[in-house]
């Protein structure tokens, strides 16, 4: 059986896009990689629903994503999630938005040119699978585009942006601007991409999956610094924007960096997920309006709730509930570690982009228009949260409840 699986695949490897003159790996592939794909005997230990765990190998890591299975490679994180459980409290969250006034002429601002700039480069690397040099380049010109943003708007004396080490070459991203506490808003998205078929080899440009979130929340990220009230650091609340490794081999980069924060008791208010957010041609297809996906399982419903109410009054077009499974995104281990999160997504997952984890995820399938929208929302739920008053919400709710 995988004999035959290389047969088939050995033309389409060997026609991919290996030896253009500018990149580094220019090696075309041989027999004896694709075998190496395929014979490597490591188990992984994952979770494919709370409590149920299986050990398997890469290879059929691999088969399960083919197959519609999300999971948490939790082989390195068995006891991620255990410190935090006693002290789970519901969060609470604004009951409306109440800086219009701040974020409308914010919105303005938005560009969509410079989003399609930034997924142009982003989606030309060959793949960015988390074990290749092109993961490791494309993580490091991302770093260098969001450190730009921030020298460009002038906040460098206050805002950093720096990887978060990984072992395996790809490493996640974080940016920090400094609030007038450590309690923390998180925006994230995942910057790895995958062809499901033979990672290493295969071209994965990943124009949705998930370029189109990280250059949404990326165009979020220099709107928001545009305001000088945040970037001085006079915001209650500490903001980061994250943009994760390794998302696609079971949420190992975000895992890494949420089980850290776990450990070092981080006080994370909220998080946010965006990943794909730019296909929309699935819902006008089948005859429905445009719309946001709210994803409304595995995830904080009072977090997911303020959400829609953000989406009401600064979108331009509605929500619409949907679902994605256990482990569907990286929102999954913020919430393993206790802290609330949300994932938003371009649709109805039924009607999201089925082009993904292979060579055809494209930018030319994509709406800069969508993806406005989602950088729209974006901007106004870290703008009003992180101006948020966490502890005044906390007394005026326990008040309420005398």
């Amino acid at each position: 059986m995988k004999a035959s699986l290389i047969a088939l695949l050995l033309p389409a490897a060997a026609s991919a896009r290996f030896i253009e003159a500018n990149e580094i790996n220019r090696v075309l592939p041989t027999t004896d990689t694709l075998l190496e794909e395929v014979k490597t005997s490591e188990k992984f230990l994952i979770e494919v629903s709370p409590g149920e765990r299986q050990w398997v190998t890469e290879d059929e890591k691999w088969k399960l994503r083919r197959e519609g299975v999300n999971f948490m490679d939790v082989t390195d994180y068995t006891d991620f999630g255990t410190l935090r459980t006693s002290s789970k409290a519901p969060a609470i969250f604004p009951k409306k938005v109440q800086l219009q006034s701040d974020i409308h002429p914010m919105l303005k601002n938005l560009s969509k040119d410079l989003m399609q700039e930034h997924l142009e480069k982003f989606s030309s690397f060959h793949t960015r699978y988390y074990k290749s040099d092109y993961g490791r380049q494309s993580s490091e010109w991302l770093l260098k585009t969001v450190r730009d943003t921030i020298k460009e708007a002038g906040a460098d004396k206050h805002v950093t942006a720096s990887h978060f080490e990984h072992p395996w070459g790809q490493n996640s991203i974080i940016a920090t601007i400094p609030g007038q506490s450590n309690s923390t808003v998180v925006i994230g998205a995942h910057q790895d991409s995958i062809n499901l078929w033979f990672p290493s080899v295969l071209a994965a440009p990943g124009a949705d999956d998930d370029g189109s979130g990280t250059v949404t929340i990326l165009e979020a990220f220099r709107i928001l610094l545009s305001s000088e009230e945040v970037v001085k650091g006079n915001a209650p609340n500490t903001i980061e924007f994250h943009w994760y490794s390794a998302e696609e081999g079971g949420l190992l980069g975000s895992q890494a960096i949420f089980s850290e924060y776990e450990k070092q008791g981080r006080d994370v208010k909220a998080m946010l997920q965006q990943d794909m957010t730019g296909y929309v041609q699935g819902t006008l297809d089948a005859g429905k309006p445009e719309s946001v996906g709210v994803i409304m399982d595995f995830v904080d419903p009072n977090l997911t709730a303020f959400i829609k109410k953000v989406i009401e009054e600064y979108c331009e077009i509605p929500w619409v509930e949907t679902k994605c499974g256990y482990a569907c995104s990286d929102h999954a281990s913020a919430s393993k570690a206790g802290y609330p999160s949300a994932f938003v997504i371009e649709s109805t997952f039924g009607d999201s982009d089925q082009k993904i984890h292979g060579t055809d995820d494209l930018i030319k399938y994509l709406s800069f228009d969508h993806m406005l929208q989602h950088a729209r929302m974006t901007l106004a739920l870290v703008y009003e949260l992180g101006f948020t008053d966490f502890e005044n919400l906390k007394s005026e709710n326990e008040m309420g409840e005398l």
